[in-house]
C-alpha cells in the first residue's frame, strides 16, 4: 500500500472517539493532561481548517468518582444518576482545555432513535455543521441519564462510527489504552485490509474496567465504517500528541483499510440502523445482491424477527454469512406468505392490488 503520508494526507474531516480509560486516572477522575494533549491537537487540526468532532465517554465513569461510589453500578437508575453527574464534570474540563485555543465545546447527546428517524438525523448533522462553522467542537456522548436499553447503543465505538458515516467524515480515530489491535505475539497489527477470522481470531474478551467497548465493539465499529469507504485508525489515547502524529503518518496504531466503493448518504443512513429482522436466501440470491441486484421474494428461504415496511432488516447466504442489510418493502407477516414466490402472484396471495415487485430495492440495500 501506499505510504501513510500519502494516504492521510487529504483527511479534512475527522471524527475522534476516546474511551473512558484513556479519559481517567487508575485511581479515578479525569486525567487532565490527556484532555489537554487531545484538546491542543484538535485544535491544531480546527485552526489548520480541517473539521473535528468528537466522541467522548467518560461521564459514569467521572461521576463515579465525583460521588465517591465505591464501583461501577450494576443497575440503570445509578447509572443514570453517575452519568447526570458525570457529563457535567467532563464536560467542563473540555470547556477548559480548549479555551485557550479560542474554542468553545459543544456538548450533544445522543440516543439511538436520533440516527435511525430520519429527521432527527438530518437536524444532527445540520447542528454538528453548525457548531464546526464556528469556534466550537462538537463533543457527542451516549445520553446516559435518560436512556434505556430500547434506545441505547450502549458503545460509544459505535456512536463514532455511526458520526463518522452520518458526516461522510474522511477519517475515524478510536483512542483506548491498547496500542492497537495485538497479534498472540502482542504486536501491533499494522494494517487491517479485511475484516476476516484472522482479524477476528486476534479479539480478546476483556472490556474496558471502566467503560462498555472492549476491541471487539471497535472492529464492529470500524468494519461498519470501512463498508461505508472510509478508513479507520485504533491507537493509544494516552500517547502525547497521539492524534497529531497519526494524521503525520506515523506508524502507531492499526490502520484498518476502507472498502472499495465510498456509500452514497441515503446506505450510510441505512448503515445506522439496528436490524429489525433477518431472511435467508439461496445461492442465486446472494450472487445476484453482490452484482448489485433488488432482493426477490423468490430468493428468502427463512424469515425471522417482527418488523414493517421500512425497518431495515439482514440478509444472510446460505453459509449463514452476512450478504448486507436494506430497507424491507413487506411487513414479516407478508413476508412469511410471499417468499419464495414470483413478484406476480402477490397481489393475489395477500389478497391486495398494487404492491412492491422486490423486498428491499437495490437502491435501499447495502452489501458488506
Amino acid at each position: 500500500m501506499a505510504d501513510r503520508r500519502e494516504f492521510l494526507a487529504g483527511v479534512k474531516n475527522v471524527v475522534i472517539k476516546i474511551g473512558s480509560n484513556a479519559l481517567t486516572l487508575p485511581q479515578g477522575g479525569v486525567d487532565q493532561g490527556v484532555i489537554a494533549n487531545l484538546c491542543a491537537n484538535i485544535a491544531a487540526l480546527q485552526h489548520g481548517g480541517s473539521r473535528v468532532t468528537v466522541v467522548s465517554s467518560g461521564a459514569i465513569s467521572t461521576g463515579v468518582t465525583e460521588l465517591r461510589l465505591t464501583s461501577r453500578p450494576k443497575h440503570m437508575p445509578m447509572l443514570q444518576a453517575a452519568a447526570a453527574v458525570g457529563q457535567y464534570v467532563l464536560m467542563s474540563h473540555f470547556a477548559a482545555a480548549l479555551s485557550p485555543f479560542h474554542l468553545h465545546a459543544g456538548q450533544i447527546l445522543v440516543t439511538r432513535t436520533d440516527f435511525e428517524d430520519r429527521t432527527r438525523y438530518l437536524n444532527l448533522r445540520n447542528c454538528i455543521d453548525a457548531l464546526q462553522r464556528t469556534a466550537a467542537i462538537p463533543i457527542l456522548n451516549e445520553n446516559d441519564a435518560v436512556a434505556v436499553d430500547e434506545i441505547r447503543f450502549g458503545d460509544n465505538d459505535l456512536i463514532a462510527a455511526q458520526v463518522t458515516n452520518l458526516l461522510g467524515a474522511d477519517l475515524l480515530i478510536l483512542l483506548s489504552v491498547v496500542d492497537g489491535l495485538l497479534d498472540s505475539a502482542n504486536q501491533v497489527r499494522d494494517i487491517v485490509h479485511e475484516m476476516d477470522k484472522d482479524v477476528e481470531s486476534m479479539v480478546r474478551g476483556d472490556k474496558s474496567s471502566r467503560g462498555s467497548g472492549g476491541m471487539g465493539s471497535k472492529l464492529i465499529a470500524a468494519g461498519t465504517v470501512k463498508t461505508a469507504g472510509r478508513p479507520v485508525l485504533i491507537a493509544n489515547g494516552k500517547t502525547p500528541d497521539i492524534v497529531a502524529k497519526l494524521l503525520r503518518g506515523e506508524p502507531l496504531g492499526t490502520l484498518v483499510m476502507p472498502g472499495q466503493k465510498r456509500l452514497t448518504a441515503w446506505r450510510r443512513w441505512i448503515m445506522t440502523h439496528k436490524p429489525r429482522g433477518r431472511v435467508n436466501v439461496d445461492g442465486g440470491a446472494a450472487s445476484a445482491l453482490k452484482n448489485e441486484k433488488s432482493l426477490l421474494a423468490k430468493g428468502i428461504i427463512a424469515a425471522q424477527g417482527r418488523f414493517v415496511p421500512g425497518d431495515v432488516i439482514e440478509i444472510f447466504d446460505p453459509a449463514g454469512q452476512v450478504v448486507g442489510r436494506g430497507r424491507t418493502s413487506f411487513s414479516s407477516e407478508d413476508l412469511q406468505k410471499i417468499m419464495g414466490l414470483a413478484s406476480h402472484q402477490f397481489s393475489k396471495v395477500l389478497n391486495r392490488g398494487a404492491v412492491p415487485e422486490c423486498v428491499i430495492h437495490k437502491d435501499d440495500l447495502v452489501i458488506v
